[in-house]
């Protein structure tokens, strides 16, 4: 049994709600169970020094956790005057997984930054910010569209992301705080909306797992993934 008394299949509750920022071009809070993400996208004129000239666009993000995010006080990043490897590796990691989605040539000369606040965290905060950032994403590109600053909507597809684990040695999908801190293994899965493989990160943390358990955990990232596209959909409005 595990400790939510979710089924092994079974997703936490889950809400994608929009338009929660007025300044931004897209928001969305994500909620998946006690875990809460607030995400903004921004467009910004100008890309970085590397694309200039190129005609192409840029998405990028950045991650961060709310001081009193979790159990106890943790400092402010900015406090300490640098972000962790765990920091800088998440942000990459929903950078990626956006592009992955994204035609940049359609973006033009222009960046959107996601900015990704972890309000609270109970377990799966960088699948909860990349799964939500394409929503506030997806709000923001229909403005700019509607607005007349792009031509097309740079979207190809849909991206969301999930954890699976090895708890009490069945195979369970997206993992709480409770079960991925005593998961034999866990894994994060970057699916698109038509099911190509954006990218997989996966860990034996207390044995190595074998490939059938490796099988079953995607197939339950597979089915918890179409779930998330069917609640972006809707969280987007679209059919």
């Amino acid at each position: 049994m595990r400790p939510s008394e979710r089924a092994p299949d079974a997703l936490r509750s889950v809400t994608l709600e929009t338009g929660v920022n007025r300044y931004a071009e897209g928001s969305c809070l994500a909620s998946f169970g006690h875990t809460r993400v607030l995400v903004t996208a921004s467009l910004e004129e100008g890309v970085p020094g590397f694309l200039r000239g190129t005609g192409q666009g840029w998405v990028t993000a950045e991650y961060g956790m709310l001081p009193r995010a979790t159990h106890t006080r943790g400092r402010r990043e900015a406090a300490q005057g640098k972000q962790s490897g765990r920091t800088q590796e998440i942000q990459r990691l929903i950078g990626r997984s956006l592009r992955a989605v994204v035609d940049l040539k359609a973006l033009g000369e222009r960046q959107i930054t996601l900015d990704c606040d972890v309000i609270q965290a109970d377990g799966g905060t960088r699948t909860a910010s990349v799964t939500g950032a394409w929503v506030a994403l997806r709000q923001a590109t229909r403005y700019l569209v509607a607005e007349g600053v792009m031509a097309r909507d740079p979207i190809l597809d849909q991206v969301a992301a999930i954890s699976c684990g090895v708890f009490s040695g069945i195979p369970v999908l997206d993992l709480d705080y409770e079960e991925d801190s005593t998961a034999e293994a866990d894994a994060n899965f970057v699916l698109t909306g038509t099911g190509d493989i954006v990218e997989i990160q996966a860990t034996g943390e207390k044995r190595g797992f074998s490939e059938a358990e490796f099988e079953a955990l995607f197939a339950l990232a597979r089915k918890g993934i179409g779930e998330l596209c069917i609640l972006q959909r809707a969280a987007a409005a679209l059919p």
